[in-house]
């Protein structure tokens, strides 16, 4: 059975359960359908390449291009590699700089042929499915996600409930800021041995404690496939654990926000 027939067969028998993600980033579009009981993919996700530049309109029509392949006709959650306010783009990582001031309802609704869609920042959508599907399941209270890259991005959850665009990666500590001073790019940059950069990331993590209080660390990035190698050298008080879902917890995160009708 091809993605198309199976998105149309579980669409028309199960749509209650199911919902439809599409996770942007700066070298691909990746989206697929999600069984929203389970937080697992309905078949495999599908992927085309970020168009360069990765102008709104190219992007969007990147979009269209992976809901379109599996023959989805219903509502769409949408991330993005920026921060969203009041339905506006105003940041923009990895994407063209244009993106800045674009009103993301209005470009993908007219893209997607006027269905319901929600659109939120990519680290946000990650947080939201790990609390509920990953890491974070059936752990109560304050849970922070942690994208350890290139930079840090974050997701705070209070009880499962979002709040959006944090950013804590760029909190300035002792003049620096967090991401600068313990990314897995930093790590890398510098050649520090997992217990180094642990000693770094535990000095971030001890500020988020002081302010937030959470209950859980979710670390996720690449880096988190090596979390035996370095999570034992932390020295923060909070539980730290690795995120479960990792390529899919953008998709699963927006399919989620827009069956919640989630509108950053």
């Amino acid at each position: 059975m091809t993605d198309v027939e199976t998105a149309s067969t579980a669409t028309d028998t199960s749509a209650r359960t199911l919902g439809f993600g599409v996770d942007v980033g700066g070298s691909g579009i990746k989206g697929g359908i999600v069984d929203l009981q389970t937080g697992q993919l309905v078949g495999e996700r599908f992927k085309v390449l970020t168009p360069q530049p990765a102008t709104p309109d190219s992007v969007a029509g990147g979009v269209a291009e992976v809901v379109d392949h599996f023959g989805w006709a219903g509502p769409v959650g949408i991330t993005l590699p920026g921060v969203v306010t009041d339905g506006t783009m105003r940041t923009a990582a990895n994407i063209d700089k244009s993106w800045i001031g674009t009103e993301v309802y209005n470009l993908f609704g007219n893209a997607l042929g006027g269905r319901a869609v929600s659109v939120l920042n990519d680290a946000d959508a990650a947080g939201m499915a790990e609390d509920r599907f990953g890491g974070g399941a059936g752990v109560d209270g304050v849970i922070m996600l942690l994208t350890l890259g290139t930079g840090i991005g974050t997701a705070l959850l209070i009880n499962g409930t979002l709040v959006p665009n944090t950013e804590l990666g760029h909190l300035v500590i002792d003049g620096k800021e967090a991401e600068h001073r313990a990314s897995s790019k930093v790590k890398e940059d510098k050649g520090w041995s997992y217990e180094k950069w642990a000693g770094k990331l535990s000095d971030v993590l001890e500020v988020y404690e002081a302010l937030l209080w959470p209950t859980l660390f979710i670390v996720g990035g690449g880096i988190s496939r090596k979390s035996d190698k370095w999570i034992p050298y932390l020295t923060n008080t909070t539980p730290v654990v690795p995120a479960t879902l990792l390529n899919t917890a953008g998709i699963v995160g927006a399919a989620m926000a827009v069956d919640a009708g989630l509108r950053t």
